[in-house]
């Protein structure tokens, strides 16, 4: 039984209905990161340099596990659409094979290489011990983020958004507990430092892994016949592989893109600057919230409706997440400059990480309202089966367009680190326009066909 049918009624209602939740949890998961970046700026800024170089690969991991779950759910969605239980049966245990398979290989590879790729963005010294540390720890837990990954596929692809968003807030909580015992190691236990930042995640991880795992039996009454062997279909882990991958290389080249950003950070400027751009990164996260609230809501609201033929509800979708969320972030603008300063001192009181955290901000928030373009025009072509589009926009948006405007600007004007900021801005709202047309030309190729 479908939890929610979405093609049918109000959309803009139905949008908000599930976006606030993933909103809410996304809140509390970005907090999560907040937390753990406060930490590390307290540890030293040698520390904070050093995770926020791991970040970018960090996000190699997410970008797999998200990208194969964005395809899963999109799938699901479609499935539902159909009223096709067999099909979301198969999909729901090939997904989770895949999940597993990728996740055993992410964890062996991240953990060799991740060292090397740290040196490669110009880390070293202790610079480069923090972020190993920090990084290795992190790819160690990979099955737990993939698994958790996999069952926000399959709860949010029925419309269930509030077990995910309940794992995130709890997860907070017991990040806040866990980060200043394996950090600082009181009470007898070992002092780890980075380290502790990472274990800490991992074993939130774990814990959301066994709840969200409980609330797929209880509410989507999986059982493990699923699992048996007759289930696995190359033919269905291609086709979850064919709107996964996409997806995956799309948020692969915004890991690539953070590469290439502290590349150009380090060119022009020091540790403290690459740990003010890690501040600001924090707060930029939870000011684009919205985006990502919606970008999970419409991509789910637009599956069903495609996979049920309703072309104009998809449409429909697609206008009001860009409108309700181009609302929404006006006001994280407003609310952003005037704050960077504080919001960025919270992490570390040094000068120059205010100083630059805060010129980073109060020139990228120009283009929040470009990123909420991006999500939800990337989210309306996964669900009516064109991933592919979101491997050329990441490739143009994440290395093409800041290779030239980072070098022309910061490095033949010589604006420097400001150059690479407003390039940033001048790439972001040039790839939303690209990718509004070519959303607006897909859908009208649907709805004309019809």
């Amino acid at each position: 039984m479908i939890t929610d049918d979405f093609t049918s009624g109000d959309i803009k209602k139905q949008l908000m209905t599930m976006a606030i939740p993933v909103s809410v949890g996304l809140f509390f998961n970005t907090m999560f990161n907040v937390v753990d970046t406060f930490y590390a700026g307290r540890l030293s800024t040698s520390s904070l340099a050093g995770m926020s170089l791991s970040f970018s690969i960090f996000f190699i991991l997410i970008a797999i596990v998200s990208g194969i779950s964005t395809g899963l759910s999109a799938l699901l969605s479609i499935a539902y659409g159909k009223k096709d239980h067999e099909l979301v049966r198969s999909l729901t245990s090939n997904g989770i094979l895949l999940t597993f398979i990728i996740s055993m290989v992410l964890t062996v590879v991240g953990y060799v290489f991740s060292p090397v790729l740290l040196r490669l963005l110009g880390a070293e010294n202790e610079t480069l011990i923090e972020g190993s540390r920090y990084v290795r720890g992190i790819y160690a837990g990979t099955l737990f983020f993939g698994i958790n990954s996999a069952m926000n596929a399959l709860l949010s692809s029925r419309g269930v958004t509030k077990p995910y968003r309940n794992f995130l807030i709890i997860g907070f909580v017991l990040n806040l507990i866990l980060d200043p015992l394996f950090i600082y190691g009181p009470f007898g236990l070992p002092r780890l430092g980075t380290l502790g930042v990472a274990l800490a995640t991992v074993v939130v991880q774990i814990i959301g892994s066994i709840y969200l795992g409980y609330k797929c039996i209880k509410i989507l009454k999986l059982d493990f016949s699923i699992f048996e062997k007759k289930s696995y279909k190359i033919e269905i882990q291609s086709e979850i592989l064919s709107q996964g991958i996409p997806a995956s290389l799309n948020l692969m080249t915004i890991a690539i893109g953070i590469f290439l950003i502290n590349y150009f950070i380090y060119r022009h400027g020091n540790d403290a600057s690459i740990a003010g751009y890690g501040a600001a990164m924090r707060i930029e996260q939870i000011a684009l919230l919205p985006a990502l609230g919606l970008n999970t809501a419409a991509m789910t609201i637009a599956g069903q409706n495609f996979g049920a033929g309703q072309y104009d509800r998809v449409r429909k979708t697609y206008v009001e997440a860009i409108k309700v969320g181009m609302i929404i972030m006006t006001f994280g603008m407003i609310l952003v400059y005037p704050l960077a300063p504080f919001l960025v001192g919270i992490f570390n009181k040094e000068h120059d990480v205010i100083f630059e955290g805060t010129r980073y901000l109060r020139i990228d928030f120009l283009a929040f309202n470009a990123y909420i373009i991006l999500n939800v025009c990337l989210s309306i072509l996964q669900a009516i089966k064109k991933p592919r589009y979101a491997i050329g926009l990441g490739i143009y948006r994440q290395l093409l367009m800041p290779f030239v405007l980072f070098t022309l600007l910061g490095s033949v004007l010589g604006l420097g680190l400001v150059g690479i900021w407003i390039g940033i801005v001048a790439t972001t709202w040039s790839a939303a326009i690209l990718t509004l047309f070519i959303t607006r030309y897909e859908l009208s190729k649907i709805i004309d066909q019809r």
